[in-house]
């Protein structure tokens, strides 16, 4: 029950209201921006991931970079997993065993150069399973997801925990999507020792794992431990400069410890069934992109029921948080006007205008053809947040599969949401889908 206690106290701490977002306006140190790109030096070997290899090509469509916009003092580089204010406060890590194009062993995704950046090899009977305390092995990949918070907290202060799970939501989103494509098994693990993982890859406070994808075989057996020897490095700061503006965050790191114990977790061994034309669905990974403005059309009522379909497709994971799915309908042709929730008509009314105001008065919010709120009253705090994650990345990809746009938004006033949904819940995510 502490434990609860606790991570609804950070909830609770780094909510949005109308009064705080005005009583306390975020400024930020434009001149500092943290490094969104961690580099092992070179001395590793680099596998560049290239079109000649399948193998490649799946990595790439895990995070590669696809857009790079320029503006006066700055670069973005956009890539194919969505992340609040391009600020992409993840990594990827993984393990391999008998893939075509890899050694087996332990690799991090450099996505600042397109590679796979070989930090250790590992023999036969060697893997990083026995150390998860897993009673099998992995014929494939083994991902594994960390943030590193600084990246978003630069910016988004307190709340940046939040960001850091949706977005690695987001990651796993983009994993499952690649999987489907290249035809890989798919799996998400949540129950595991993040601490002993921690250390294992040398990290200090600034990074930490979140969770754990599968893509690959399982096969009865063990595989004995080793010792990864890894440096431990700083992924937000410029490594020409060798200079850090870290700022710690002590109810960040507070709310990752209290969130590491995994408690009454439901399993779901079902798997997901898409039916999108690969050929197509692979142009819309890659083109995937956070809309900016609606143009207030209608979309249709089997275009929106085809888009729900695919948000309520079974999520294969150790720990299925229960994610409720509440959207206010705005414009779908031959749905009625209301709120919704998990596909079931809640509250009849027009609530468009209330829509956009809850999303810090926004117009995405209002304009849209659906708004969406995804929230949870689960006790697994890091859980639930990445399925959020994971189930708005399902609906960047069915929506722009369909051309309608799609736009996350992270930030709404948190109590007056669950005024709306008349629900005390914990709201995680609002996401807005329209032309």
């Amino acid at each position: 029950m502490q434990m609860l206690v606790q991570l609804n106290q950070y909830h609770q701490n780094t909510k949005h209201s109308y009064l705080s977002v005005r009583t306390n306006p975020n400024r930020i140190d434009w001149n500092n921006p943290p490094n969104r790109f961690k580099n092992y030096s070179e001395s590793f070997q680099r596998i560049h991931l290239d079109s000649q290899n399948l193998n490649y090509n799946f990595l790439y469509l895990v995070s590669g970079i696809t857009a790079k916009k320029t503006y006066p003092g700055i670069e973005y580089y956009l890539r194919v997993n969505p992340s609040a204010g391009a600020l992409y406060p993840n990594e990827i890590y993984f393990q391999v065993r008998n893939v075509d194009g890899f050694e087996d062993g332990i690799y991090h995704l450099e996505v600042s150069t397109s590679s796979a950046v070989k930090l250790q090899e590992i023999e036969k009977d060697e893997g990083i399973e026995n150390i998860l305390c897993f009673d099998f092995y992995v014929e494939g990949f083994i991902f594994f997801i960390s943030s590193l918070y600084f990246r978003s907290s630069w910016k988004y202060k307190n709340r940046a925990f939040r960001y850091c799970l949706l977005d690695a939501g987001h990651l796993i989103g983009s994993i499952e999507a690649s999987a489907y494509l290249f035809d890989k098994e798919f799996e998400v693990i949540y129950d595991f020792s993040k601490e002993n993982l921690n250390s294992f890859f040398s990290f200090d406070e600034k990074e930490f794992f979140n969770s754990i994808c599968l893509v690959g075989k399982k096969k009865q057996g063990k595989k004995n431990s080793f010792n990864l020897n890894v440096p431990t490095i700083d992924g937000s700061s410029y490594e020409e400069e060798k200079i850090s503006f870290f700022v710690k965050n002590e109810l960040i790191e507070q709310a990752y410890k209290d969130s590491l114990k995994v408690k009454d977790k439901s399993i779901e061994n079902k798997k997901s069934n898409f039916y999108f034309q690969k050929e197509k669905f692979q142009d819309t990974i890659f083109k995937r992109r956070s809309i900016r403005e609606f143009t207030k059309q209608a979309i249709s009522k089997l275009e929106f029921e085809s888009i729900l379909n695919i948000l309520n497709e079974p999520i294969t994971s150790d720990c299925d948080e229960q994610v409720d799915i509440f959207y206010t309908i705005n414009r779908v042709e031959g749905l009625p006007l209301g709120l919704y929730r998990n596909g079931k008509l809640v509250k009849n009314g027009d609530f468009i205008q209330k829509a956009g105001y809850l999303c810090l008065e926004q117009d995405l919010g209002k304009d849209s053809a659906v708004t969406f709120f995804l929230t949870s009253k689960s006790q697994n705090y890091q859980e639930a947040y990445q399925k959020a994650g994971i189930i708005g990345h399902r609906l960047y990809l069915a929506s722009n599969y369909l051309q309608i746009s799609c736009s996350g938004i992270g930030a709404y006033y948190d109590d007056e949401v669950c005024e709306l949904l008349e629900e005390q819940t914990m709201v995680l995510y609002a996401l807005a889908i329209g032309n």
